[in-house]
């Protein structure tokens, strides 16, 4: 399997080190959107999709609310699109796609793949379909799954993974890439794990935004921590998922590295690392 690392959006919002953690309060931070492009023998995986090519062209895709706090640049060469026919694909060669959530920055891609068969958690599906408050109702963009995707909804179940008691393999993927469920951002939040042959990477999504939340003495900055209370859905699931996750740093860091989908630092990171090998 051979992985690549793609940043499919760009993210400027206010409060520089109170969200990303860098020097300098008065600029504005750096997110990105730290998807995978996965070449399997199933075809082409995604592993999420950021915000999706239409971003670009149609104001209503993310909203004029994202759009003034959140201030994605919207490149079309950051798109995930764009990324796949760089690498001398079609859109038509992607298969699959994996989904941490369904999120306007994480689902805003699938309509550039029609074809392909979107893995998402049941639970989560659930909430896009039948949204229990005016939180659910207002997170997800209508207009990115007027194209119906092509669903194919997971149970919370599985085998044990590394202290997690569901890890679920998918049908039609190989064996290598499982959902594990992560609930607490939203109430279907699932991570996705990949054994790249070196050791396994785990897309923890919005499971957390900043990498102090996984050191033994948990922090990261106001804004951020802020950000997380306002969004969650379940917030003692996020909270014992968080903690989980530590656990897993702490016990198999050397087997697992984990990465959310927002840091920029630990997108840097990755893309050299897996450029350089």
């Amino acid at each position: 399997m051979r992985v690549h690392h793609i940043n499919c959006g760009t993210m400027h919002p206010a409060g520089g080190k109170l969200f990303d953690g860098q020097p300098g309060i008065m600029r504005r931070a750096t997110m990105v959107c730290h998807c995978l492009l996965l070449e399997t023998e199933a075809g082409l995986v995604l592993v999420e999709t950021g915000v999706g090519a239409q971003a670009t062209t149609r104001p209503e895709w993310l909203g004029e609310r994202f759009r003034r706090y959140v201030k994605p640049v919207m490149a079309p060469d950051e798109t995930a699109l764009h990324h796949v026919e760089r690498l001398g694909f079609a859109a038509a060669d992607v298969r699959h796609i994996l989904v941490t959530h369904l999120d306007l920055d994480h689902a805003g891609g699938l309509a550039d793949f029609p074809h392909a068969t979107v893995h998402v958690a049941a639970t989560e599906l659930d909430a896009l379909r039948s949204p229990r408050d005016k939180q659910e109702r207002r997170r997800y963009r209508d207009v990115q799954f007027a194209h119906g995707p092509r669903w194919a909804p997971h149970d919370a179940d599985g085998e044990p993974w590394f202290g997690f008691t569901a890890a679920r393999q998918l049908d039609g993927l190989p064996p290598e890439i499982l959902m594990i469920p992560l609930a607490g951002h939203t109430r279907g939040h699932s991570g996705v794990a990949v054994d790249t042959g070196n050791g396994w990477l785990l897309n923890a999504g919005d499971g957390y935004f900043h990498p102090g939340i996984l050191t033994s003495t948990p922090h990261q900055p106001a804004g951020s921590a802020l950000f997380e209370s306002i969004m969650q859905a379940e917030r003692q699931a996020r909270l014992d998922n968080q903690a989980r996750l530590r656990a897993l740093v702490a016990e198999h860091g050397s087997e697992v590295t984990i990465f959310s989908a927002h840091n920029a630092a630990e997108f840097e990171q990755l893309a050299t690392r897996a450029h350089a090998t």
